[in-house]
């Protein structure tokens, strides 16, 4: 063991130490923190938050101006005299002066949809309507590329082979259902009016008309009119698109960005082509429908977008990106589709209800804001009843069999059919003759006769019997392309905004989407057994309208029997109807003792933390089978589930919102349609049928412009603070929306 050195050992060594009593580090001391009582005021006021002292500066400044032009006008008087003080008259009795708000000649307002784009300035009384397509050199046209619409089998030797069986059946039960409904309607229904539809279709032949007869032939568009013909990059949008010849050379091929109410990832191969023709087609339209082709002006106009009431965060984060970076706004903000709905039609409370061509949203608004549980989005709209009316015809022999709406001519026409013919009148239903007009590209007009008899009704009313449409490919290529938004401090949980109406209507669907793996039901967040601590409140995800008793305060368990293990024979439980009162009632198989296996019945329920479910999904694994399920439900039902989650159990608002159900959106201009939808919605709820009552816009507008209109209307507010400017977009990126939309994002 060594022992211990002298100093003068040290000092010859030249190891003495020395202490001149500098610091081993330059970086500060930091004092340690209490840990038993600490605190911290980080991101809690709102002038840390960018966002929100941008906007108390803007005030600030705002009053400041306001206060210079007042002294700068006192200054102006002849002798300098300060006028007697005037009671001033308050701010909401007065008119907004010329320089509050915004110019509305200088907002654009967009508003696109699975088939219609419709954008202009918020001071136009009514916006530009194209269709939302674009087309491209290809070199295969889409009718060359997809199988035929409406699907049917061209080699099939009988009719019932050719449509499937399925679909006949569902055909032949909703044409008998209907004869029954009209006798006792005590409409008249010959025996054979399906047979001289069916013969007469058969014999019938078409006729050709000279192209100097018909003067009401088609302008076709010239491809020759491309900015630069030998660029692969030059494009038609909206109608032009639509009018190319399918025969031209070269050839076109026709793009729809939205399909369903969401991006279209089936038809696209990467996610940069799809938002490159959604920005191409918002580009052209800017420029040819609005007339600002010079870039630079661009900045000088503001930007108000519509999205849908349950929208993917990423659809609405690449819209902020484009407006921002593309087009470069002065400023942008967004409005939901309900809330638009409301403002353009002058209501404060009403239960919105927007047939589009593809999708269907439901929402119950109240005092400008959509309610979050009360949001629905349904896959099916007008291009559903199209497709269906036309498989109809067909199916009864219709003279033109030979149409596909793959084909832009053959489309046009058959959207001009239903329009022109389809009818949710009974009154109307009747053996009758017409005519319509083929005009394709480079062939002569051909003249069809035919006759229609219960086609022209029993297509819209599938709006009330969805299991006729053709549902097979609405949900292919479903995040293909684009995955869903995932929160930001967990990247396993999805954090798409959600509803307990749209949770309810998957579960009418699909029941197992609510249950644990192993068929245990989770407890009920309104269970206080099943909380040791105080928790926030979490959004029910059951509809209270299709658990139990509508004044039942706590929601009860499911209606429905629970899944059952594999390898049982137990059937499957029966589909929810709604009863008198509200409820859902759904009988399982019986237990083998007789007693209910529902959740409130004999039995009780497993106290929370007795069985430990290892195989619970996750919350991304219930998020990929939720959007596996397509949300397709009666529009009736869905109606009722939406104002029960709105309501929740308050009996005033409930019968509020069946008092002021607003109906929009082009599907909905079939004659009768809103007569149709408040006699299904009293035969649900007789108890209350002296309060349901469907009404339009209150100014008499037509419904396919009123949540546009609206969002002209929010962009002349002069207190508007959901605008987002360059430099937050710049500084925060999409974390700017959370701070500036008018909802919890």
């Amino acid at each position: 063991m060594v022992g211990k050195v002298s100093e003068k050992v040290l000092l010859r060594e030249g190891l003495e130490r020395t202490d001149n009593g500098m610091k081993q580090t330059s970086w500060p001391d930091v004092t340690p923190i209490n840990q038993k009582n600490y605190y911290t005021d980080y991101m809690k006021r709102d002038d840390q938050v960018l966002a929100l002292r941008l906007q108390a500066e803007a005030n600030r400044d705002r009053l400041v101006q306001t206060a210079k032009d007042r002294d700068r006008a006192l200054a102006r008087n002849g002798h300098a005299e300060v006028p007697l003080p005037v009671a001033e008259i308050p701010q909401d009795d007065v008119a907004p002066a010329a320089n509050e708000g915004l110019d509305p000649s200088k907002v654009i307002v967009i508003h696109p949809g699975s088939q219609n784009l419709r954008i202009g300035f918020a001071s136009d009384a009514l916006p530009k309507t194209i269709p939302m397509a674009i087309a491209t050199k290809f070199p295969q046209t889409e009718s060359e590329m997809y199988e035929a619409l409406p699907r049917r089998q061209f080699e099939a030797k009988t009719t019932d082979q050719q449509y499937g069986e399925e679909w006949t059946k569902k055909f032949q039960k909703q044409c008998n259902d209907l004869k029954v409904e009209m006798r006792a309607n005590k409409h008249k229904v010959l025996p054979n009016s399906k047979e001289l539809v069916v013969n007469f279709n058969r014999r019938t032949e078409s006729e050709e008309i000279p192209l100097h007869n018909d003067p009401l032939q088609i302008e076709w568009t010239d491809i020759k009119a491309l900015e630069d013909p030998k660029s692969i990059a030059s494009c038609f949008i909206g109608q032009s698109a639509q009018r190319i010849p399918d025969d031209s050379n070269p050839k076109f091929k026709l793009w729809w960005p939205m399909q369903s109410g969401w991006l279209n990832e089936d038809d696209y191969t990467t996610a940069e082509h799809l938002y490159d023709d959604f920005e191409t087609l918002l580009d052209k339209a800017i420029r040819h429908e609005l007339g600002l082709t010079r870039n630079s002006t661009w900045r000088n106009y503001s930007c108000v977008f519509v999205i849908p009431d349950l929208y993917d965060k990423k659809y609405v984060e690449q819209i902020l990106k484009s407006c921002m970076t593309w087009f470069e706004f002065n400023k942008i903000c967004f409005i939901q589709e309900s809330m638009a709905a409301t403002f353009g039609a002058g209501y404060t409370q009403a239960c919105v209800v927007d047939v589009g061509a593809q999708k269907t949203s439901i929402a119950c608004v109240e005092d400008g804001l959509c309610i979050e549980d009360s949001r629905i989005n349904l896959k099916y709209g007008g291009y559903d009843v199209t497709e269906t009316f036309m498989k109809m015809m067909l199916y009864d022999n219709f003279p033109y069999q030979d149409i596909n709406l793959r084909r832009r001519y053959d489309f046009l026409l058959a959207e001009e059919l239903k329009i022109k013919y389809c009818t949710m009148s009974q009154k109307d239903v009747s053996v009758q003759t017409f005519n319509f007009h083929l005009r394709a590209p480079n062939q002569p007009t051909r003249k069809y006769q035919f006759k229609t008899y219960d086609e022209v009704i029993l297509a819209p009313m599938g709006f009330y019997d969805p299991a006729i449409f053709d549902n097979s490919a609405k949900l292919r290529g479903r995040r293909k392309l684009i995955d869903r938004s995932y929160n930001a401090y967990d990247v396993e949980v999805p954090d798409d905004p959600g509803s307990a109406a749209q949770t309810a209507i998957l579960a009418l669907i699909k029941p197992s989407i609510v249950s644990n793996a192993n068929g245990f039901q989770p407890p009920l967040p309104s269970d206080p057994a099943a909380f040791s601590t105080p928790a926030k409140e979490k959004s029910q995800p059951f509809s209270n309208f299709l658990r139990g008793d509508l004044n039942n305060g706590t929601p009860g368990g499911s209606a429905a029997a629970s899944p059952a293990p594999e390898g049982t024979s137990t059937p499957v439980p029966p589909a929810f109807h709604f009863g008198a009162n509200g409820t859902v009632t759904g009988t399982g198989s019986p237990a083998p003792n007789g007693a209910s296996t529902a959740r409130n019945g004999a039995s009780p329920a497993p106290p929370p933390g007795m069985f430990v479910d290892s195989a619970a999904r996750s919350a991304k694994a219930l998020a990929a089978e939720r959007d596996a399920v397509l949300p397709v439900v009666p529009l009736d039902i869905a109606i009722l589930t939406s104002i029960q989650n709105a309501a929740k159990t308050d009996d005033k608002k409930l019968r509020d919102y069946l008092g002021s159900i607003m109906v929009v959106g082009g599907g909905s201009k079939t004659p009768h349609f809103a007569g149709v939808l408040e006699a299904k919605l009293k035969a649900r709820r007789p108890e209350l049928a002296e309060r349901i009552l469907i009404t339009h816009s209150a100014r008499d507008m037509d419904e396919q412009v009123v949540a546009w209109k609206g969002a002209s209307v929010f962009a002349k507010l002069p207190a508007n603070d959901s605008w987002i400017t360059p430099f937050e977009f710049e500084r925060l990126g999409a974390r700017a929306l959370h701070h500036k939309v008018l909802w919890a994002w």
